[in-house]
């Protein structure tokens, strides 16, 4: 028997959501590679980062995520998952991920 975490499902949700919107838009999801996925970071600006899969079993990660699916719930602007926070944030916060 699995246990699920409701996080871990809401960050499937918000995946599956956002591929198909970026399905739906012209992509360059060709030159992300298998284990990878695209991400827009910014709050004005976006800038788009490939990061490993394996982000997604993050809490900090999670918990951007969440703020994510506040601000723009399952419509992401830019085709592609998107979180709304500072690029300088988000790499400090990634950069100490274990991928």
């Amino acid at each position: 028997m699995a246990i699920r975490f409701p996080s871990m499902v809401q960050a499937k949700n918000i995946l599956r959501q956002s591929k198909s919107f970026a399905s739906q838009t012209a992509s360059t999801s060709t030159d992300v590679p298998k284990g990878y996925l695209a991400v827009y970071v910014g709050e004005s600006q976006k800038k788009r980062f490939v990061i490993p899969v394996s982000f997604l079993n993050q809490p900090s990660f999670q918990e951007l995520l969440s703020k994510a699916e506040e601000e723009f719930g399952f419509n992401h602007p830019m085709g592609g998952l998107t979180i709304p926070c500072r690029e300088d944030i988000f790499i400090n916060l990634t950069s100490k991920l274990n991928a």
